[in-house]
Formats: C-alpha cells, sequence, structure tokens
C-alpha cells in the first residue's frame, strides 16, 4: 500500500474491527484479506511491545455477529462478540436484492430498506460501547431521492440524519448522486469518493491499442448531472468533453419518473473517435444504450460505458442486444454493488474492482491520517496515463 510511512508514524483510534454485512459479504472478505496484507507491511516496533497497538496485526479483522429473521418478517440483530473500545467499521450493500429470507410461508428478496434496516440493528447492538462507528455504504440509500419537487419526502437526507442520531461517527460512500446531500449533517462525518482512477485503470489494462488524446479520445456525459465526472475525467487525460441532455415527457410518470422522449448532443464531432461515457449508475440502462446508439450512427470508433453502480434492474437482455448490434465495446462497472454472477460471463464486462481502495481507506481512518492521498487520486491517473502513453512494461 502506498503511504505506509505515514501509517508507521501515527497511533490507532482503536482496535480496529469490520461488521461486513450479507450484503457485502464477498467484498469484505476481500477488504479483510487486504487489510491483513496492509498490516503485515508497517515495521514499526510498537506494533509488537506497546499494549496500545494491540490486536494491530492480525488475520481476521470481522466481528461475528447474527441477524436472524423469525417466521413474521421481523428480525434482531446480536453480537458474538463485545464491541466495547473499537473502531466498527459496518459495510452494507443496500442494493443487493439476491438475499432472501422467509416470511409468512412466501421467499421474499431483500429490499434497500430491508438492508437499511439491519443496518441500524447493528448500529443498536453496538449499544454505543464502541469506541467510534463508520458505516460504509457505497451507493448511499434513497441517493436518487436527495431534493424535494413538490410533495416529496426527503428520504436520503432523513437517512443520514437518523444514521447521525444514532451515533455514527463517519459515513463514507461512494459517487453520491447529488454530494450536496451531506448538508443534512453539516457537522456529521461524511465522505464521498469517486471512483475515476478505477476506471481509468481498468480500461487501459483491458485495452491496449488506446490513443488517449484528443485527436482520438472524447469523454461524453449521458446528461447534465453527469457533467461533473466527465469534465473532471476529461481534464485529467487532456481530452475534450461533451453530453446529451434528456427531453423529457413531464405529462406522465413511468416507473417512478419521466420518461425521456429524446437524448440531443452538446459537444465536438466524435467522428473516428474512441469515446467513454462516464455516469454514476445504470439502472434498466435504456438511456445509456440509447446515447451509445447514437454516438454510433455518429461514427464514433469505439464506445466504453463506465459507471460506478451497475444495477441492471430490466437485466442483461437489452445489453446483449445492444452489444451484438455494436452499439457499445465495453461495460466497465465496480463491484461495489451487487451484480449479477451471469454478467462476469459477458464478453462485455470488466470489472472495476475497489476492494483494495476501501481497505485503503479503512485502514487511514482507523489511524485517523489525512485522507488527501486517498481523495485526490489525479497524479495517480496522470502516472498511469504517462507510462500507458509511452508504451512502458508496467503494471497498471
Amino acid at each position: 500500500m502506498a503511504n505506509v510511512s505515514q501509517l508507521e508514524n501515527a497511533m490507532p483510534v482503536a482496535p480496529l474491527k469490520l461488521i461486513v454485512l450479507p450484503s457485502m459479504a464477498s467484498m469484505g472478505d476481500r477488504i479483510n484479506r487486504y487489510l491483513v496484507e496492509f498490516r503485515k507491511q508497517i515495521h514499526n516496533d510498537m506494533v509488537k511491545n506497546d499494549p496500545a497497538f494491540h490486536g494491530y496485526q492480525e488475520q481476521d479483522y470481522r466481528l461475528k455477529y447474527q441477524i436472524p429473521r423469525f417466521g413474521s418478517g421481523e428480525s434482531k440483530a446480536r453480537l458474538i462478540e463485545s464491541s466495547r473500545g473499537k473502531d466498527i467499521f459496518i459495510l452494507v450493500d443496500v442494493m443487493n436484492h439476491s438475499i432472501t429470507y422467509e416470511m409468512n410461508g412466501y421467499t421474499n428478496h431483500m429490499s434497500p430498506d430491508d438492508h437499511f434496516q439491519d443496518l441500524k440493528r447493528v448500529i443498536s447492538a453496538i449499544g454505543g460501547k464502541a469506541t467510534r462507528i463508520n458505516v460504509i455504504m457505497p451507493f448511499l440509500y434513497e441517493g436518487r431521492q436527495h431534493r424535494r419537487n413538490g410533495r416529496e419526502s426527503l428520504d436520503a437526507a432523513y437517512a443520514l440524519e437518523e444514521l447521525n442520531n444514532m451515533g455514527i461517527d463517519n459515513f463514507i460512500t461512494f459517487d453520491a448522486h447529488d454530494p450536496r446531500v451531506a448538508n443534512s449533517i453539516p457537522i456529521g462525518g461524511f465522505d464521498n469518493f469517486m471512483t475515476s482512477y478505477s476506471f481509468i485503470k481498468a480500461l487501459l489494462r483491458n485495452e491496449s491499442d488506446l490513443l488517449v488524446d484528443e485527436d482520438h479520445m472524447v469523454v461524453i456525459s449521458p446528461d447534465e448531472g453527469a457533467l461533473d465526472r466527465a469534465i473532471y475525467f476529461a481534464n485529467v487525460c487532456g481530452i475534450n468533453t461533451g453530453m446529451f441532455y434528456k427531453r423529457r415527457d413531464y405529462t406522465r410518470i413511468v416507473n417512478g419518473k419521466n420518461p425521456i422522449v429524446a437524448h440531443e448532443f452538446l459537444g465536438d464531432r466524435v467522428d473516428s473517435k474512441d469515446v467513454v461515457i462516464i455516469d454514476d449508475m445504470i439502472s434498466s440502462g435504456g438511456s445509456m444504450i440509447d446515447t451509445a446508439r447514437q454516438l454510433k450512427e455518429m461514427n464514433a470508433r469505439r464506445v466504453f460505458i463506465c459507471t460506478s453502480f451497475g444495477l441492471f434492474t430490466d437485466g442483461l437482455d437489452s445489453f446483449d442486444e445492444a452489444y451484438e448490434k455494436g452499439y457499445f465495446d465495453k461495460v466497465i462497472t465496480t463491484n461495489l454493488t451487487y451484480l449479477p454472477p451471469e454478467l462476469y460471463d459477458r464478453p462485455y464486462f470488466i470489472e472495476a474492482d475497489m476492494s483494495k481502495f476501501i481497505a485503503s481507506i479503512v485502514d487511514f481512518m482507523n489511524h485517523d491520517s489525512s485522507m488527501a492521498n486517498v481523495l485526490d487520486n489525479t497524479e495517480k491517473m496522470h502516472a498511469i496515463l504517462e507510462s500507458y502513453n509511452a508504451r512502458e512494461n508496467v503494471e497498471i
């Protein structure tokens, strides 16, 4: 891990413990392995001799717990180990719909509401005994309901306020749909990490013939909401950017939103250029596929779709069909949320693994060290771009 020396001269807040909820079991296993590896690299005599470092180097940082569920659908959380005096990091993926439970003889899939309730149950079971409670929720619960239009609920803001009132110290999320939701807890710890570095690393690792310059590549935002992400990515890469804006039918609502009538493009020509589409999520994927289709009709050379959260709420059939028609070439998405197993068999899929990055966040936060090196990936992005463009034989 980078900046190990910074941690060698820092004291941990308290012994580190992870509470990995079932929704993030696979990711939690990877994060735990990285933490074990990181702390084996620490060369500090105090780690071995100072009582303050008791429990610093472990083979497993996961705290044991149970969340049994009754036949009525009710549930509870019970800690099998003590959390007293620990620095707790709770990992939860509210979008993992693959987990089921029995209720009155029926099999239910867990919804975001179910996962959020389990998170609160665990915090309640800790009962204020931990030194600090930190929540890592990659996809912000109800993050798309971040503002009020008319008579609407403010779900994301209220969820953060509720967790803050329960005593959590830090809330960590990724690529929040609107990071201004942090205003709901102005003196609470709220960190929003971006995924741009993981995108570019995954793209360069899997494509050996890219020319990353303004004559051969362009970054596109599929709507006005993702423009900031696209501009940052384009500026780091030294290429141009463009955007589509969505014309919607505001006279009706379909699946909770106003349907899109058309995508209109604003920007320079994409003729014969590789195009990278940047967005925070793929929900059903309809608008993303339509954007890719229009870019190919504008004679784009290749289209790479990069998104932090691949939800694929309508399944993969539409993406399979679009890929067969040549609308896009690759879909790059992180493993921050549950991905259907069949996605890994698709020829167009590239995973951007975020487990090592999250483990670094946990390690730095446990030491109460500056997060500047974790938050700002611009220098690292420049470094791998320079190596790639020079075609140096280095690991990306």
